[in-house]
């Protein structure tokens, strides 16, 4: 059977006969057309497993299957098309088309289906594609195809195709760069956005946040700023609609490199990046757990001899230096363990000085690239799209930021004044005044926080944007243009409070705390949500006399918003001073009681959290406050409760140990031997086996206490009739007896031998 050859050939060791499997690929090109629409939803296998065939088909891919995809493109039949541009997306996504066959067979077929002559459907399908393309392809190939694109911005007979242009503008923006952008796009983005009909408008606003970030400062402020202003005024209720909800994440591309001071870790969370307490912009310090530490200063010499200009001269004018978060892993590992400094070999780093230096760079290196480490967040509610916006409108702060600095370093001019000095009649009308409405810092706050200066005051944002902002609070908004453009603004107020930075606070605190009482749960869950972000941006005096009373009332909210500030528990409360933090060791028992029963998770994240906790509280606190919590947690009726509670208890056992509180461990101890060890369920007797197994693996004390006060209890469950038991007790025991010299000694007064152990 045909079937059966074409396995035969594709198997064959012949590599001439393996080649016949191409050639009956062909046999499907001049098929009926169901037939070529199911050979284009087998490319993508078919693609695989050449690709995974290489030395059997070095070349079959590019030279059979490519061109069959490519031609499919312009079948007559609508349905072959629509399944040959499918395998063509998963065909980039997998990587399995190579980039010359790209620039020589798609590209060239996308570019003569949108040419003005061609048939609208073919036109309208292929700008769909070619929009769709030009997230996989490199900077080269789409300047390839950015010509044809402003062309097709511009079609006036095809309404669908200015459309699809308007809809993925963002996308060329972003990959073309500020330079293509502001010269060949700029004009087609101010033509889209006064399209007549609302549908292309509606678009522009939806991306305006990633054409605002790939453009300067003076574009965004002069051009891009007023022609927001016309869309979130547009006759069109849905265009005013997707304005607002972009609103935020435009005010966001505002953020100052200068006062930012923030960066995203690995797993997605904010941190703050330390500051020097006599200059807030030097990077010369790294704030420790007992209070700032100054690393050591040097002077690098230039390779043409001259020393580095003074820290000084660096942060005058338009020098704000910036921080960056560690360049490594293991930096960052130390950073975040009591902020340490990191220690780096001193020859190693004269030597890449040497080599790498940059004055300009050494003070103001710019800010990692966040994209991609956003993308693979992995923590446990980022698939809840309040957490996705609002991460969303953080990163896009600090990469306005991150563009800006690039900008500085190529030369360009960021004054926000003209050059003789004057503020222009714009700039003194768009400006953010905080003198006389903010209260004064305490002596130690403003060390940290100094003092903003005339440039950090003004010119933050445009004033008419903020006051289109503050105005998604009022009521008559919610009647006239959405209905949750409430939850739209908590989405965006974490970056907007970024960029408008701690000493613009006063202008959002009304409508912060409008948000926060608003009767739809769901705003104030948002606000739950990033509470913990907008204290790190606010800092500690701020965050104890606006936030932590608001935090409080979500503390008593619905289980929708609690589940907000308890993911986040830790994070909220080491930003407090310890008197204020102490307070909440009062409150955690409330987390146990949930509205609903069976919301095992929100028990499952406080343990979780009280595991994070507990290094903010002295082993006395801990011992009189979340002992009881643990060992509560440890019975619950779920499973994942309890092993996660099980973690928890052990490792409240090794801070007792590692204070030297040994006698509220061993009371600790004969605890959870009543408990559990003696807990007439056999749940209970396997987790103190688990509990036991989790001690010695992790040192939680010395070895020779536990083979006094734990290890007899651990034996007597060794003949348990439970094999469940009997097999953790087996698991611990193996890993007890290790070669110590004690281990003999244990085996010789237990009389503990092997052919006790349970099988």
């Amino acid at each position: 059977t045909p079937l059966g050859r074409l396995e035969k050939y594709a198997f064959s060791e012949n590599v001439f006969n393996s080649t016949h499997v191409c050639e009956h690929l062909r046999v499907c090109v001049s098929s009926e057309p169901t037939v070529r629409a199911e050979l284009m939803e087998q490319v993508p296998n078919i693609a695989m497993f050449l690709h995974e065939s290489q030395p059997n088909f070095p070349a079959a891919f590019s030279r059979y299957l490519v061109p069959i995809v490519v031609h499919y493109l312009t079948d007559p039949n609508n349905q072959v098309r629509k399944t040959s541009q499918a395998a063509l997306l998963v065909l980039l996504e997998q990587g399995l088309i190579c980039k010359g066959d790209m620039e020589t067979k798609v590209c060239p077929v996308l570019l003569d289906l949108t040419e003005p002559s061609s048939d609208d459907d073919y036109k309208i399908e292929a700008v769909a594609i070619m929009c769709k393309l030009v997230t996989m392809l490199s900077k080269e190939t789409v300047e390839q195809l950015l010509q044809r694109f402003c062309e097709l911005c511009s079609d006036a007979r095809l309404f669908q195709v200015r459309k699809v242009c308007a809809a993925n503008f963002g996308e060329f923006c972003s990959i073309v760069g500020r330079d293509a952008t502001e010269k060949l796009l700029m004009s087609k983005f101010f033509d889209l956005c006064s399209d007549s009909l609302w549908g292309i408008r509606k678009a522009c606003a939806d991306c305006f946040m990633i054409v605002s970030n790939s453009t300067s400062p003076e574009v965004r402020r002069t051009k891009l700023s007023p022609l927001f202003s016309s869309l979130i005024s547009d006759q069109s209720r849905w265009v005013r609609q997707a304005a607002f909800q972009s609103l935020g994440r435009f005010i966001s591309t505002f953020a100052n490199p200068s006062t930012t001071g923030l960066y995203f870790k690995e797993d997605g969370t904010l941190l703050e990046v330390p500051r020097c307490p006599s200059d807030s912009n030097s990077p010369l310090c790294i704030e420790s757990s007992n209070g700032p530490t100054v690393r050591p200063s040097h002077t690098p010499i230039n390779q043409d001899g001259r020393s580095t200009p003074s820290l000084e001269s660096m942060s005058r004018g338009d020098s704000d230096s910036r921080h960056t978060p560690p360049q490594n892993q293991q930096e960052g590992q130390a950073r975040n363990n009591n902020n340490l400094p990191p220690t780096n070999n001193k020859n190693k780093e004269t030597a890449q000085t040497d080599q790498n230096f940059n004055s300009f760079l050494y003070w103001r290196p710019p800010l990692a690239d966040i994209s991609q480490e956003l993308e693979m967040l992995k923590e446990p509610h980022m698939d809840d799209p309040d957490v996705q916006a609002q991460v969303q409108v953080l990163s896009a702060a600090l990469k306005a930021a991150q563009l800006e600095s690039q900008s500085e370093e190529e030369g360009e001019s960021e004054s926000q004044t003209p050059e003789d000095g004057k503020p222009d009649d714009e700039s003194s009308q768009n400006r953010v005044i905080t003198e006389g409405r903010q209260t004064p810092e305490p002596p130690t706050q403003q060390a940290r926080d100094p003092a903003p200066t005339e440039e950090q005051k003004e010119n933050v944002i445009p004033q008419q944007l903020l006051d289109q902002y503050l105005s998604m609070t009022d009521p008559a908004q919610a009647q006239t243009v959405d209905t949750e453009i409430a939850k739209h603004c908590a989405f965006s107020l974490p970056g907007v409070a970024l960029t408008l930075g701690r000493q613009n606070w006063h202008c959002l605190k009304d409508t912060y705390e409008t948000l926060a009482t608003d009767v739809q749960w769901k705003v104030r869950r948002t606000l739950a949500f990033s509470i913990h972000d907008l204290a790190l941006i606010l800092g500690d005096q701020l965050t104890a006399a606006d936030l932590v009373p608001i935090f409080n009332g979500f503390l008593k909210d619905l289980d929708e918003v609690r589940i907000g500030v308890l993911k986040h528990l830790y994070d909220f409360l080491k930003l407090l001073h310890a008197e204020n933090r102490r307070e909440y060791l009062y409150q955690l028992q409330e987390f146990m009681v949930t509205d609903n029963s069976r919301n095992w998770r929100f028990r499952y994240q406080l343990a979780e959290q009280l595991i994070l906790i507990m290094e903010l509280y002295s082993h006395d606190d801990v011992y009189n406050y979340l002992r009881q919590i643990a060992l509560t947690l440890c019975s619950d009726k779920v499973s994942e409760v309890r092993w996660i509670s099980y973690q928890l208890v052990v490792e409240i056992l090794q801070k007792m140990y590692a204070c030297g509180a040994r006698e509220l461990g061993l009371n600790f101890i004969n605890e959870l031997i009543v408990r559990f060890c003696h807990c007439p369920k056999w749940v209970g007797r396997q987790a103190f086996a688990f509990i036991c197994q989790a001690i010695v693996e992790e040192d939680c004390m010395p070895m020779d206490q536990f083979a006094q006060h734990l290890l007899p209890s651990l034996l007597s469950l060794s003949l348990d009739p439970v094999a469940n038991v009997r097999v953790l007790v087996a698991k611990a025991m193996r890993q007890t007896f290790r070669p110590e010299p004690w281990s003999r000694q244990v085996e010789n007064k237990f009389s503990f031998t092997t052919a006790t152990w349970p099988r």
